[in-house]
């Protein structure tokens, strides 16, 4: 695997299924160019999904005239109840990327208990690719996941993958211990958009321009991620082919991360704790509640990090985008905002919360700092 991968969720033409015939011919060579700069600069796995709308469509086009091995094809699959309705997508995706077999195949969102178990079960969505991966149409079995942290590790724990795709980067590291769990299981670590979701690091405000300094944020957090070694590639959502050119100035710094980044990071750390604290810094994610056990389902952990990253790093932007995708994204990233939700309903979960007693107040007021007009993920926009 390259340490990049060449992500397809952002050079396609629509989010919705549309005939190859109706593909603007300018949007389909954009998509040309940037996979044969991709390749041109090493980046040989190409990564997209069925639900990528017209990804899929418009990658056949052009993989089937590369040379096979000199390939790393990949796309993932939504888990659904019903297994055959599962192969039949599965079959979707093949026939549309007009290839022999992938290399690697996801199970696309195992985000929740309920879509691990349909995955898992007998007769489930792992059985389908099983079957697939006998006849020699997929190379390798994966998942995708946007679940919290002990559903990523239950599903490792299954020792039924080959590799997984999770979040990851400087900003949320949340995910660790999925990471070193996916070690101890032999297996292949994917981290999807540390640029956009790592931070919408290609629009930084100043200030986290200025910390990150001599790198750029998004040549930083590339390096962050890829100095452990538990991490082997980064997903590039590349729009067009100019795009792969900031992550490439971190290549050659790949020997000196041990050299570039603590400056950086003590830098950064600094700024966090003379914004906010250095005692909220160390222990703000101490005993805060699972989401579950919150009324109206608050994700009180997710609002009090985008605040966090608004008042460390000027990342108002960034945590305004992500703090109105609550209530609309479903368990891509679950939860709601502040809402009607009562102090005294708050309170009643926080207990073991060193914060509890400040805590319903900061909420109120990343509410006021961050909340607007509700924003959709990109496949539904």
């Amino acid at each position: 695997m390259p340490v990049f991968s060449c992500g397809g969720m952002r050079y396609q033409y629509k989010w919705q299924d549309i005939s190859i015939e109706k593909i603007p011919p300018d949007n389909q060579a954009n998509l040309e160019a940037t996979v044969r700069r991709s390749l041109a600069v090493g980046i040989n796995h190409i990564e997209t999904a069925r639900g990528y709308g017209s990804s899929e469509v418009q990658l056949g086009q052009i993989l089937p005239h590369f040379p096979r091995e000199s390939l790393i094809v990949q796309t993932k699959v939504s888990p659904v109840a019903d297994a055959n309705e599962f192969r039949q997508t599965v079959e979707e995706s093949l026939a549309n990327l007009r290839l022999e077999y992938v290399d690697l195949l996801s199970i696309h969102g195992i985000n929740t208990p309920e879509l691990l178990e349909y995955s898992i079960r007998a007769g489930g969505c792992l059985e389908v690719l099983r079957d697939l991966q006998r006849a020699g149409r997929i190379r390798h079995i994966g998942f995708s996941t946007h679940a919290p942290t002990e559903v990523i590790v239950q599903a490792i724990a299954t020792d039924q993958f080959d590799y997984l795709n999770l979040h990851w980067y400087y900003i949320n590291q949340v995910n660790w211990a999925a990471i070193e769990a996916a070690r101890q299981h032999d297996m292949g670590v994917f981290i999807i958009s540390p640029s956009d979701k790592g931070g919408m690091l290609y629009a930084p405000p100043p200030k986290l321009v200025d910390l990150c300094a001599p790198l750029s944020p998004l040549v930083f957090n590339d390096l962050f991620c890829l100095s452990h070694p538990q991490v082997h590639t980064l997903s590039i959502g590349a729009a067009r082919p100019e795009d792969f050119d900031e992550h490439l100035k971190a290549l050659p710094l790949l020997d000196r991360a041990d050299q570039v980044l603590p400056e950086i990071l003590h830098r950064l750390e600094q700024a966090a704790i003379a914004a906010l604290g250095e005692n909220w810094c160390k222990h703000w994610e101490v005993g805060l509640p699972a989401l579950e056990d919150v009324p109206n389902q608050v994700n009180i952990r997710s609002i009090l990090w985008l605040r966090n990253l608004a008042i460390a790093y000027d990342m108002t932007e960034y945590a305004q985008v992500r703090y109105n995708m609550l209530g609309n994204a479903s368990h891509w990233f679950p939860g709601n905002k502040v809402g009607q939700t009562s102090e005294l309903e708050l309170l009643a979960c926080l207990s073991r919360s060193p914060f509890a007693d400040q805590i319903p107040a900061l909420l109120e007021d990343a509410h006021n700092r961050l909340g607007g007009e509700s924003v959709k993920r990109l496949s539904q926009q």
